[in-house]
């Protein structure tokens, strides 16, 4: 009896907590977003991450193609990494075949600094030198700019939804003419004229706008004069549901509402990852959907801010665009993904330390105890650093938080996966990454306090002779998902402050 109900309550543990399983879910939407603002991926690579997707349920693509696009009528807005026209149909019509819809995402209003930096655009910009955002101040020149991209996009996305953006727009009311509207007829009705005017676009090609609700919940005011077509999605990344502003507003508008929780987003970059965080709203964000009734449900995964550094020559005009921050790639990611697609599938909460327990046993092969040590070498100590000081709850140094971080990768060294070997070395290098990160930290924050700099640039000789070997891992890691130049790019930022001191050091001598 003892034996058959232990059975029973394994059966009951595979079933509810199953990475692959087949359950059902409320959200007629079920979505992954994927950001090629600084992570273009090669198509093999993006075709493979869809199957994965849909295999799992998943209906709905999110792309934000941003310069990795190819415009035909604004030929300056794609970059280097631009997709064909050929390669774009085949992906769609490769998402197609197996039942995914691929919404675009054009930035309309903030987040539009791959369009401004083009001179052409330059009446466009709210701000000379600050590039984010259009000005809704100047309706015909917007409203003729995104007429053509969104006509363009129409003719290559079956999708009957476009995302217009319009999230983030810090510069409402900046510049001399928005500041006089803003004054005269509130910040409200500021944002939302030209939020009107993209979505009638959107409406006109036959489609359903969708934009993200952060603005919208900050001023809500004259959130009605929208098409009732609109979607908004209500974007939570572990934080009060009153975050951006009266959530109530939201529920009471009327128009469908869908969520997105996140697995990448601010405060992570490349030498740090809050594991604990995204499995925290994962659990939690999802179920809240559902209580809420939302319609829709879409995992965001951010490759960087959306905060540009931008570069400008003696004459004011616009050298580079360079993106402030800069997280791990998406394929080291496999863990949270599929936490998201459990998650999409079952009524109740997930159940992190099950859920845990269960894709380490089936992908790594790894015992109960082995995942535990897992666990605890992703969530130790997740803290960011700013000007020398741990942003942690209690006091830290920087040479504990660099202890704390040798630990964790000597755990991950340690383990001995079976299977998904591969996969599996992504954590550790995530781990040497911060290692690398913290010890270069650690030598300016002892610098910064005034110490004695004889010893730092040996120190710092020795920190630059681990790059290699990170570079190549890097690079072995992730070749077949980048491009070597995005790769090399990568291993540059990462290691860029690094060099900076230790030239700036020995030129002291």
């Amino acid at each position: 009896m003892k034996l058959c109900l232990r059975l029973f309550a394994i059966l009951l543990f595979i079933f509810s907590s199953a990475t692959y399983s087949n359950g059902q879910t409320n959200f007629a939407v079920r979505g992954f977003h994927i950001d090629l603002r600084i992570q273009v991926m090669k198509m093999p690579a993006l075709k493979a991450l869809v199957k994965q997707l849909s295999d799992n349920g998943i209906n709905t693509l999110l792309m934000e193609w941003e310069g990795s696009y190819p415009f035909l009528e604004a030929p300056v807005i794609p970059n280097r990494y631009a997709y064909t026209r050929a390669e774009i149909a085949g992906f769609i019509a490769y998402c197609k075949s197996l039942h995914v819809d691929v919404i675009p995402l054009q930035q309309s209003f903030g987040h539009v600094e791959y369009i401004l930096r083009n001179y052409q655009y330059a009446a466009l910009r709210e701000d000379p030198r600050d590039l984010s955002q259009v000005c809704p101040s100047q309706v015909e020149l917007n409203r003729a700019l995104f007429t053509k991209l969104f006509k363009d996009l129409a003719a290559t996305h079956a999708s009957p939804f476009i995302h217009i953006g319009c999230d983030e727009t810090h510069l409402l009311g900046h510049c001399a003419l928005c500041r006089q509207r803003a004054d005269s007829m509130g910040v409200s009705k500021l944002y939302f004229d030209h939020v009107k005017m993209l979505c009638d676009i959107v409406v006109s090609l036959g489609k359903r706008p969708v934009l993200w609700a952060d603005i919208a919940l900050k001023y809500p005011q004259y959130l009605q004069q929208l098409p009732k077509q609109t979607v908004l999605i209500d974007w939570n990344y572990g934080w009060p549901l009153d975050h951006f502003g009266d959530h109530t507003a939201l529920l009471k508008s009327g128009y469908e509402v869908w969520g997105a929780p996140a697995l990448r987003s601010e405060p992570d970059n490349y030498c740090l990852t809050r594991w604990q965080h995204h499995f925290n709203n994962i659990s939690t964000f999802i179920p809240s959907c559902r209580q809420l009734g939302y319609q829709g449900i879409i995992m965001t995964s951010w490759s960087t801010s959306g905060e540009y550094d931008a570069r400008f020559d003696a004459n004011g005009e616009l050298k580079d665009l360079y993106a402030v921050r800069h997280v791990y790639p998406l394929s080291g990611f496999n863990l949270l993904i599929n936490a998201y697609l459990q998650a999409t599938k079952q009524q109740e909460a997930l159940n992190i330390d099950d859920f845990f327990t269960h894709y380490c046993h089936e992908q790594y092969g790894l015992n109960k105890q082995a995942a535990v040590q897992l666990y605890e070498a992703l969530y130790k100590a997740s803290y960011a650093v700013t000007n020398g000081k741990v942003l942690s709850p209690m006091p830290m140094t920087v040479q504990q938080l660099l202890d704390s971080a040798r630990q964790s990768a000597g755990i991950l060294h340690a383990l001995k996966p079976t299977r998904h070997v591969e996969e599996f070395e992504h954590y550790r290098l995530m781990a040497d990454i911060r290692v690398y990160y913290l010890r270069y930290i650690n030598i300016e924050a002892a610098l910064n306090a005034g110490t004695a700099t004889t010893a730092y640039a040996a120190q710092l000789k020795a920190l630059m002779a681990t790059e290699p070997a990170l570079n190549k891992t890097f690079e072995r890691l992730n070749g077949a998902v980048l491009y070597p130049s995005e790769i090399e790019e990568e291993n540059t930022i990462r290691c860029y402050r690094t060099h900076q001191l230790y030239e700036r050091l020995i030129h002291k001598k």
